[in-house]
């Protein structure tokens, strides 16, 4: 049984008075960067159990009479196809999804602004794109200046020579796909321009992590450390916020680093003294006033550091991240008192790999095994074979046990899945023929239309949402595919299921 540990209907309440506090404090306009995710956020979905991924919509949603978007996006990030590691598509994929998401909720983005510009073909691309359907689109070079002289950056020729985004509305969320969108330099450039006007204009920062009134070491914001190891993002008390107000506060060295910085070109706009004290002051988030269970909490955001170990062990052996980066992961398990295996799923798929050993039964040699965690506490093993994925076996496994239905029961056909592989080795000459998860399903749903058990087990598919997931070996990308869409959280050890450098599923 889940166990909820975060209110989404408090903290709602909490949030959405202080950012009206705020805008009120600065005239009634407000530019207001969201840090992190804007919608979809899993890591607090994870080590806040009960929080809503989409909660700061339901907060925009109900303040939407009051909201403009802006979106950014920086073109360096285009030019090399970053990736969104939740859905595994590219930030400029993620920003047009983004874009179609809020229209599904009621909201708009009124611009995009591409920052950083320097003419590169993929970010020109990207405009045309957007402008072809209808968005307004901004492209900001790089500030002159920027960081070392305020007076430059402060000028016409720094956030002067950026066009200014006109908005209607007292709250301007400044938001994007990821870290280093360019979305503080947008929110001054706005704030710049406003000034210089003499129109009245403010600016705060909303960042769920790390939670400011939570200890440095509370596992959560341990846990926000973890994922972002790859960006040697490092919790610290604020030294400013200790200084101005005698209070030991949770901040992160890049913002800690750039206040002095940021205080400066506020006071060099404004021409008046900062009304901040510390990087602290300038949020408002209110995350750690929803949290009503911290014993579930803390033992969730322990679960999220192992996770975050197995993504970046697995990203090094694929070459996408650095050791420096699985090093930091590892001291940070050192330091909670966590090891891999503190991940409850993760003996079962290991101790499955080794009875599929034992069994000669693997697939060309390598023996896999997965393990899924129920809701209910029970957990499913799986193992691969000639005819399936080790994650197939596991999920079929598993919604059988929900189902109700005997083990001895096939929901698919060995003649069907004999037939499938030899269409897939034989006819379309493919290397690797076992089915993977999303193959599965597909055969589920084909064998559901003239088998009620098969129609049953499909029924429990949505039970595995939010479950947790291991797997001895690397997925490959059909089996990522599958369990993307069925919501299971998965983690693999650091081996490939084969010794091929090019796997297609």
């Amino acid at each position: 049984m889940n166990v909820q540990g975060f209110d989404n209907d408090k903290y709602l309440r909490e949030q959405t008075a202080e950012i009206l506090r705020r805008t009120e404090q600065f005239g009634n306009k407000l530019y207001l960067e969201f840090g992190g995710k804007l919608m979809f956020d899993y890591h607090a979905a994870r080590v806040l159990p009960g929080y809503d991924p989409n909660v700061k919509l339901r907060l925009l949603r109900e303040l939407r009479d009051k909201v403009d978007i802006i979106l950014c996006i920086y073109a360096g990030d285009i030019e090399r196809k970053k990736m969104r590691a939740d859905f595994g598509i590219s930030y400029d994929a993620d920003a047009m999804k983004l874009i179609d998401d809020l229209r599904e909720w009621g909201l708009s983005v009124c611009a995009v602004v591409i920052t950083r510009f320097e003419g590169q073909p993929a970010a020109r691309q990207f405009k045309d794109k957007l402008e072809r359907r209808g968005v307004q689109v901004y492209c900001h070079r790089a500030t002159r200046g920027y960081p070392t002289d305020v007076e430059t950056i402060v000028s016409d020729e720094g956030y002067g020579a950026h066009d200014y985004v006109r908005t209607e509305r007292p709250i301007v969320v400044v938001t994007g796909p990821g870290p280093g969108s360019g979305k503080l330099a947008t929110c001054l450039t706005l704030l710049y321009h406003d000034c210089r006007a003499g129109r009245s204009a403010g600016y705060a920062k909303f960042e769920t992590f790390p939670i400011w009134n939570l200890p440095l070491k509370h596992p959560v914001n341990v846990a926000y450390e973890a994922a972002t190891a790859d960006l040697r993002d490092v919790n610290m008390i604020d030294p400013f916020h200790v200084e101005a107000y005698g209070q030991a506060t949770t901040n992160y060295n890049r913002d800690i680093a750039a206040f002095p910085l940021l205080r400066a070109i506020w006071q060099t706009i404004t021409r008046q003294p900062c009304p901040y004290r510390s990087p602290t002051d300038m949020g408002v988030n209110r995350a750690g006033f929803g949290i009503v269970n911290d014993e579930v909490v803390q033992g969730a955001a322990g679960q999220e550091i192992v996770r975050r170990y197995f993504r970046y062990a697995c990203e090094y052996a694929m070459g996408l991240t650095s050791r420096d980066t699985v090093s930091h992961v590892e001291l940070i398990l050192k330091d909670m008192a966590l090891t891999p295996e503190s991940r409850p799923t993760v003996l079962p798929a290991r101790q499955a790999a080794a009875d599929a050993m034992a069994k000669g039964k693997g697939c060309r040699g390598v023996f896999c095994g997965a393990a899924v965690s129920l809701r209910d506490g029970r957990t499913v093993t799986g193992k691969n074979s000639e005819l399936m994925h080790a994650a197939s076996s596991a999920v079929l496994n598993a919604i059988k046990l929900l189902a109700g239905l005997p083990d001895k029961i096939h929901l698919l056909s060995p003649d069907i899945i004999r037939s499938i592989v030899n269409l897939k080795h034989d006819i379309l000459k493919g290397k690797h023929a076992s089915l993977n998860l999303d193959e599965v399903m597909i055969a589920l749903a084909i064998a559901s239309a003239t088998n009620p058990a098969v129609q049953a087990a499909i029924d429990h598919l949505g039970e595995l949402r939010d479950c947790e997931m291991h797997l001895t070996h690397i997925v490959t990308p059909g089996d990522e595919t599958g369990l993307r869409r069925l919501g299971l959280r998965y983690t693999s050890d650091a081996h490939f299921a084969s010794p091929e450098l090019f796997t297609g599923s």
